[in-house]
């Protein structure tokens, strides 16, 4: 292992902790419980999943650092150059679904990919960012959601937030229902435009920056009083997070069809999920004004609040 892998797990590993006090402190009575696992392949990671607490009714904060000497389907045809290279993948990824159908389900993830061939120059890239998925909308948490995001990228010039939301807008976009899945954020991949340091110094601003754009958010809504009707609304948009996850999501793909721990990759996927036949909400409700309004990649930091 690298000198350049070795500092990126370090960081990584205690991302994991920091998230998982931070979450843990947030639902009050909830406590991970971690699965450290091995990779036949090579490598492993320690999945640490939380549920069924006062705030969180699932979750997950996964650390995973595998490697091999064959890269898998989804990612030779990404990139045809790495064919016949070896490899590591080291990330933490999180998806965290509350309880309470006011506070949003949010997920993050921040990455390094390296590949190896004898006699030739390492092939290497960062990826992750993070993005929020609300089932009632509220502009105030949409607009300081973007907040944080743009004021982790700015040290990195003015044009990085406004590049990597549309990036997020475009990838996070379920094409069969032609609605994307949240209200967006942060996506980017295969981040090698800068020297190392400045790309590793990205990763961490980044990683660094989810809690502060997701607790505020959380405190704000997880005492709001909900219905059972709102509560089943939550589980049909549930419904649209694992169409995107098991039909389009890059990361789901690489770590199935790499020999990935299925327990891991899938434990992102709500709990609690329903789907019904040509099931639309009510027109004019609250409910409809979720699509028809927040999920429209709005751009949240150029309008104020209405209320």
């Amino acid at each position: 292992m690298s000198s350049r892998t070795e500092a990126v797990k370090a960081y990584l590993l205690d991302l994991q902790d920091r998230i998982c006090a931070a979450l843990e402190g947030e639902d009050g009575s909830a406590r991970f419980v971690e699965d450290a696992w091995v990779r036949d392949a090579g490598g492993g990671g320690r999945t640490r999943v939380i549920g069924d607490g006062q705030v969180i009714e699932k979750g997950g904060v996964n650390f995973s650092h595998v490697f091999g000497s064959g890269l898998p389907p989804s990612a030779s045809a990404h990139r045809p150059e790495l064919a016949g290279r070896g490899f590591e993948a080291l990330g933490v990824s999180l998806v965290i679904h509350p309880h309470n159908p006011h506070v949003p389900t949010s997920h993050a993830n921040v990455r390094f990919f390296s590949a190896e061939k004898e006699g030739e120059e390492p092939v290497w890239w960062f990826g992750g960012g993070f993005d929020l998925t609300p089932y009632y909308g509220v502009e105030e948490d949409c607009i300081h959601w973007h907040r944080v995001a743009e004021q982790a990228c700015a040290p990195f010039g003015a044009d990085v937030y406004p590049r990597y939301k549309a990036w997020c807008d475009r990838y996070f976009h379920l094409k069969h229902r032609g609605e994307p899945r949240g209200i967006g954020g942060l996506f980017f991949d295969d981040l090698n435009e800068w020297d190392f340091d400045t790309c590793f110094a990205f990763i961490r601003a980044i990683g660094d920056a989810y809690i502060d754009a997701y607790l505020p958010i959380v405190q704000r809504r997880k005492h709001a009083t909900y219905t059972a009707e709102q509560r089943e609304f939550q589980e049909f948009r549930r419904g649209r997070y694992v169409e995107f996850n098991l039909v389009y999501d890059r990361g789901t793909l690489f770590g199935l069809q790499s020999g990935g721990r299925t327990e891991s990759i899938l434990m992102s996927l709500p709990p609690q999920v329903r789907w019904g036949y040509d099931w639309k909400p009510a027109p004019g409700s609250e409910e409809a004004r979720l699509t028809e309004y927040f999920l429209q990649d709005r751009d949240w930091l150029g309008q104020q609040t209405h209320g």
